[in-house]
């Protein structure tokens, strides 16, 4: 009897260890999963903050409010000396929107569905172009390339003449646009200013959603320009 009772106990006890054995591996393999979800949210984290760093920094670069000037042999950058960009929506009349023509302080926020209008410091009545294209990391892009409304990140041109059949040719915007908030995104573009078909250089730009520009102070707008 005895000896039947140890060895119902040491089968207890056996089948006991037996399952144990899988708790202790379960517990093991809760235990690395935690951490291998870490280390995926560590590396998630860093590719966030590397891609908000990304989009900040640049961004920082790009809003300068100045011209970057493509002065290559083949062209005549020297052709454009400044230009003074307003819009319809941000800012007042007699402040942001009256920034005397500049290649270094031209307005470069507005707002989708904003009218853009450009006057220009230059000798040429003719043959000027912006065109606003996404923007592009890679500008020396722009030095070589054919200008069509094909190009990749295209979102408009605008034509710039001398308006010389207006009463007030001085005052008179010598070409306009906007961007359609139904098929253009909030975001960076570049303002790409051609003559005779040619880059002569580029105003990087941002463009908001409706609303966002238009409450602020001039005061504000500007401090948006240097952020």
């Amino acid at each position: 009897m005895k000896r039947f009772v140890l060895l119902a106990i040491a089968a207890m006890m056996i089948i006991c260890l037996a399952a144990c054995a899988p708790a202790v591996n379960n517990q093991g393999d809760n235990t690395a999963a935690p951490a291998d979800q870490q280390n995926t949210g560590d590396t998630d984290g860093e590719g966030q903050e590397g891609g908000s760093q990304g989009a900040k920094e640049p961004a920082a670069a790009k809003l300068t409010g100045k011209i970057n000037v493509i002065d290559l042999s083949d062209r005549n950058a020297s052709i454009l000396r400044g230009v003074s960009i307003s819009g319809n929506q941000a800012g007042t009349g007699d402040g942001f929107n009256a920034k005397a023509a500049s290649l270094t302080d031209v307005r470069c926020i507005f707002e989708l569905n904003e009218w853009v209008e450009f006057y220009p410091d230059t000798d040429a009545g003719y043959y000027l172009r912006v065109w606003i294209l996404e923007h592009r990391d890679d500008q020396e892009y722009y030095n070589n390339c054919t200008f069509s409304d094909l190009m990749p990140g295209f979102a408009n041109y605008c034509d710039l003449h001398y308006p010389a059949d207006e009463d007030e040719p001085e005052t008179y915007p010598w070409g306009s646009f906007y961007l359609n908030k139904d098929y253009c995104k909030a975001g960076y573009y570049d303002f790409v200013f051609t003559y005779e078909g040619k880059a002569i250089g580029v105003l990087q730009t941002r463009f908001y959603d409706i609303g966002q520009l238009t409450l602020k102070t001039d005061a504000e707008l500007e401090a948006l320009m240097k952020e």
